[in-house]
This record gives structure tokens, sequence and C-alpha cells, in this order.
């Protein structure tokens, strides 16, 4: 029997009726997912020929007549299953006009070019340098450019102008020191940490590139291979087995194998992780490259070797973005019109108090202030019987740094549900920096919290997304795509940190919002959510689907370059409250930051998403007077709100 044998049975058993799959069993298919697990299927063509005939038809039903493959029932912009798509096709030999009208399409696709005049100044990489973007009219990332590269280097692209140029563009934002993450290497001059999944995408797109950077991403992957992730382990093997001439390589896969399987059964064993079939089918195709490795250019040789000359291609036409028709924009206007209308009869938050509490440690019992706290809000917000939904803020994992949400201020929050009557407890998130959220929670020890108290956990970046109207109608978006797991929560708690942002200046619970949003529909980072205004951004998801408690982490916050370079800032408090603008104005005087220069809660209290006044919101607990201490905050960050009121 073949290593992946059993796995492929066992991703057969959840795949969709009607073919493919989705991120999890029992979710609607997905193009990405569907992707890797027709290659799967493809390593026993004759055994799944009924499951290949489905998933082939599942593919096609997402096709759009320029070419792209697009969301069946989902974000139309949200183009970057195209190159996936494309890819297989081409993998698995298939021709004709369809692949060639899909080529055509992404050669006339292209990501922005950042207009702002301060971007050329906070990054060392050539903005200049356009690749692929996650979604229509959207920036350029690795990678979506990386996959975009290497379809169309599979259907013999790869001389191409719009082919070079990503190809460089990769190479650009890769490290001298090995890897490379989702586009950015420096931002406000530190360095940014390399990824391993990014890593492997962008070797796979540059097999047989003598670039040093690729050299140096190779010996970066054969460094990781130690960890116990699984989609680490599965995307770093099916890139290094393209690189065994490599000193090194060959003794690596010898021994990758063991830690796969090894960290499948962890995996099984952590009780708050549900069934995952990306991560099953990128594991059976790993440990399946022995038999068939889809990603290896056959005819691609090696460091020296020219390629070949590109096959005509016909035109995609001038622009491959689809225009809505009169009708449609006639429609759009008209039910933008009523959401504005909506906004004026929004009422208040029914509660605009704030409770603050002294909490000096992690270690002391935090459960007891946290229900002394709750005492205030437990009219307004009842958890008995309820479907809670906690959303911590889990951006990056630093073992030296104090990013997160802590995981014990997250087990009290559980254990306050549980004591208060709570139905039904989930743990979710989606982080805009690292799309393996798995690896997160575990480095970060909330998994070991989430054993312990038997909760499980939603990656939201994965999970079903569900359209909604865009109640706050500030960034030119119609509609958001939530998460199906807050849309569909009784009540939602927003657990932020209590830092400043380098940026928006204060991320607190309303910014903490950003992770409700699946990256599936908006990428990694969730950039597109940034340049169409990050203020705008955070009040129109927290008009769309507003929390109906905040709990802020404040026993050690984060000063200076936040959300992930500043400093630890011990503070003492935890802080809890109904109302999310009147909890983070209070955040912000407990850090002696002035609400009105925080245009996130000068626009929320605008649209009646909560009230700012320090008159209006009623202090409870600790006075603000007793705990308050300067935060520091970037240099550029005034400097920059002038440019921007300029």
């Amino acid at each position: 029997m073949t290593p992946y044998a059993p796995h492929l049975e066992t991703l057969v058993e959840s795949s969709h009726p009607n073919g493919g799959w989705g991120y999890s069993p029992g979710q609607p298919p997905q193009l990405e997912p569907s992707c890797l697990g027709l290659l799967a299927l493809e390593l026993e063509p004759v055994r799944y020929a009924q499951q290949i005939e489905k998933t082939r038809s599942f593919i096609a039903q997402n096709a759009d007549d320029d070419g792209s493959y697009r969301p069946l029932h989902g974000r139309a912009e949200a183009i970057w299953p195209t190159s996936l798509v494309l890819f297989v096709k081409a993998a698995l030999g298939l021709t004709g006009p369809e692949l060639e009208r899909t080529a055509a399409y992404l050669l006339a696709t292209r990501g922005r070019v950042p207009d702002q005049p301060e971007a050329g100044e906070l990054h060392d990489i050539d903005l200049n340098l356009v690749g692929w973007p996650w979604a229509e009219r959207n920036f350029s990332w690795v990678e979506p450019t990386a996959w975009a590269c290497l379809a169309l280097r599979f259907v013999g692209q790869a001389n191409h102008p719009r082919v070079e140029e990503g190809l460089r563009m990769l190479l650009d934002r890769a490290m001298d020191d090995g890897g490379i993450n989702y586009g950015n290497r420096l931002i406000l001059g530190k360095m940014t940490d390399p990824i391993p999944g990014p890593t492997a995408m962008m070797l796979l797109a540059l097999q047989g590139d003598a670039h040093p950077r690729v050299a140096a991403a190779v010996q970066y992957l054969l460094s990781q291979i130690n960890t116990e992730d699984i989609e680490h382990l599965c995307w770093s093997k099916i890139a290094l087995d393209l690189y065994r001439h490599r000193l090194g390589v060959n003794e690596a896969l010898q021994a990758i194998d063991s830690h796969i399987l090894a960290a499948n059964a962890k995996r099984r064993q952590t009780g708050w992780l549900k069934p995952n079939c990306y991560r099953q089918a990128l594991m059976v195709l790993a440990l399946g490259v022995e038999t068939r490795n889809f990603f290896r250019m056959a005819a691609q040789g090696w460091e020296g070797e020219a390629p070949a000359e590109p096959r005509a291609i016909g035109s995609a036409g001038a622009s491959p973005s689809r225009s809505p028709s009169f009708f449609a924009r006639a429609g759009s206007w008209y039910r933008r019109l009523l959401l504005k209308g909506a906004s004026l009869l929004r009422a208040m938050p029914a509660n605009s108090s704030v409770h603050i509490a002294r909490a000096d440690r992690y270690d002391i019992d935090l459960v007891s202030i946290l229900q002394k706290q709750f005492e205030h809000f437990r009219a307004t917000v009842p958890l008995k019987d309820k479907r809670v939904v906690l959303k911590p803020n889990l951006v990056e994992w630093h073992r030296d740094k104090v990013i997160n949400t802590d995981p014990r201020v997250v087990g009290a929050v559980i254990e306050l549900c549980k004591r208060e009557g709570a139905a039904e407890i989930i743990v979710a998130e989606g982080p805009g920096h690292w799309r393996n959220v798995e690896y997160l929670v575990a480095e970060s020890g909330l998994g070991e919290v989430l054993k312990q108290h038997q909760i499980p956990f939603v990656d939201i970046n994965h999970d079903e997304p569900i359209k909604s109207p865009n109640m706050g109608q500030l960034t030119g978006l119609e509609c958001l795509y939530l998460s199906r797991t807050i849309a569909a929560a009784d009540v939602v708690i927003s657990l932020p940190k209590l830092k400043t942002h380098h940026w928006a200046g204060a991320t607190l619970s309303l910014k903490n919002l950003f992770g409700t949003l699946p990256g599936i529909y908006y990428g990694w980072p969730k950039n597109e959510l940034h340049w169409r205004g990050i203020d705008n951004s955070i009040v129109d998801i927290a008009l769309t689907r507003t929390p109906e408690l905040a709990i802020v982490d404040g026993i050690i916050g984060m000063e200076g370059d936040g959300p992930l370079n500043g400093v630890a800032k011990p503070f003492g408090a935890l802080i809890m409250g109904h109302d999310l603008v009147a909890v983070d104005a209070t955040c912000c005087r407990l850090m002696m930051l002035d609400p009105d220069k925080i245009g996130y809660l000068v626009l929320g209290a605008m649209k009646r998403l909560g009230r700012m006044k320090e008159a209006e919101i009623s202090q409870l607990g600790e006075a603000i007077a007793s705990l308050a201490q300067p935060f520091e905050t970037v240099p550029h960050l005034e400097a920059l709100r002038v440019r921007q009121s300029a």
C-alpha cells in the first residue's frame, strides 16, 4: 500500500455529494480544496473515476465567460483561484480553447500599483513590479502571483513579459537570508519574517532559476522541517522534491514523511480542530510525490537553461474586470441609498457603560474579576442558552513579543461563559498576516487552553462566507462576506489586546473585527480593507455585524510600532463593555491617546455605532485617572494624519 492511500480514502469520504470539497467536511465546495483534491484523486485515476468526474464538473460550474474562475456563490471579485484551475488542467495534460481563454485572462490581469506617495518610503521592495492580486483591482501579492506564474509556465508562457515580471516580483520580495512571506520584507524599518507556505509556492513558481534567493529559500525550508504543522511540512516536501539536486535535500526528504504522519496523528488528538479537507488533500499530494509530483515542470531544465518561446495566446480584451450593466448599477445605487437611510435610523447601544478592573497578572483569578464586571452587562447581553463566539486577536506568533490576546484571558472568558450557562462556545479567528492559523493557535498556547476546556476552534479565513448588506457604505463595497460562524452567533465577544497601531493609532475591539472576514475572499494580508480606508472598513464591518460585548486584555499591552513590532507595556487592567465605540474610546483615554484623533471612533460615533464622548459614557470600576499611562506611538503617525487631512 502506498503511504498516501488511507489518507486519500479519508479525503474521498469527506467530499461533497455533488463533487468537490469545502475547506471542512459539510461546507459547500470551494475551488481551492477542490483543485488540490482533484490532483490527489488523479494519483489513482481508475479507482476514483467517478469522484474525478464530479469534481471536474463542480470546477467547471465556477467558470465565467471571460475565462476566469470565480466562487460559484461567493464574492465574484475573488479571482485568485483562476490560476489554480489553469494549473490543475495543464498539469493533467488538458488542452483546448478553454485553457487558452483562461491563460489570456490571466495575462491581461494586473495588480494595482500603490498610489500613496508615502508607500515607497516605507518599503524596500520595487512597488512598480506588478504581479497578480487576490481580488480584482487590488494589489499584487506573493501567493496569487506564484500560482499565476506557475500556471502560465505550465501552458507554455514562461517567456511572456507578464510572467517574467511576476517572477522578478517574487525574487524582489524574497529575503536574502531565505524565504518569503505574503509580500512585505520591511515595514517601518523592521524586517518581517518568512513563512514556509509562501516560500514553497515561490520555489514552485521559480523552479529552474539560479538566483541566490532561490538557493536561500531552499535552505530556509530545510530549516523548517522539524515543525509539527502539517501545512508547513506538506508544502515544504512538495517544493523540496523539485530541488533534490541541492545539498541536503535528499536527506531531508527521507525523513519528512514521518514528520507529516506524526503531525497528522497529533492533530487528530487536539480535540479543538475540525477535519480539514484542504490539509487532507495537501497531505496526500505530499506523501504521493514519489508516485507523481504534479508541480514538476517536465520540460523545464535546471539552472542556466533558457525557457522556450511562449505559444501564441488569444487576447482577453482590454480589461479582464467585469463591468456591471446599467440596470445592475442602478439597482446597486438604489440599494446603497436604502442602506444609508437605514443607518440614520440605527438605535444607539442600550448600554454604553464601560467597566475597568485592575488585573496585575495573568496568574490571578481572572474569572472572578470578569464575573464581577459582567454583573453590569448581564441584563444587556445574557449568555444563558446562547451560542457564543469568542473572537481573540491572534495576528502572528513570536515567542518574545506580546502581540496576541493572552490565552489565559481567553480561558477565563470561556469559563465565564460556562458559568453563565452558554449553550455553545466557539473560539474563532481569521488572521490577516498568517494564513496558517492552526500553527498560530498551537504555538501561541491557545490550543492548550481550548483542549483543556474542550472548546472547538473555527478558522474564519476558510469558513463558509455569508453575503451580507454592507450597513456602513463607507468603503464602496455594497456587500460584505462574513464568516458563517460570526454571522450565525447569538453573541459575539471581541477579545482584543490593548495595543497601539502604526496606521490606525490604536487597535482594540473594533479593529479586531478585520478577522471576521474570510481571507479566501479578501486575501492575505487583507490589504483591500486597508486601501479602502482602515477607518471606513472597521466601521463598515462593525455596523454589518456588531459584537454584543468587548473584553480588552490590558494586563500587558503593546506600545510603539504596533500591532507587531511594539514593545510590551505592563498596564494591569481588563476593560469590558457592550458599546464597542465606548470601550475603545475609554481604552484610548487609558493609553492617554485622544479618541478624537482615532478616525474609526469618530466615524463610528457619527454612524451611531456607539458613544465616544466621555460625558456620555458611564465609567464603572476603576477611574480612568487612577490607571492611565501614556502609550508611545510611531513618529510618522501624526505626519500621516496631517497629510490625509490636507
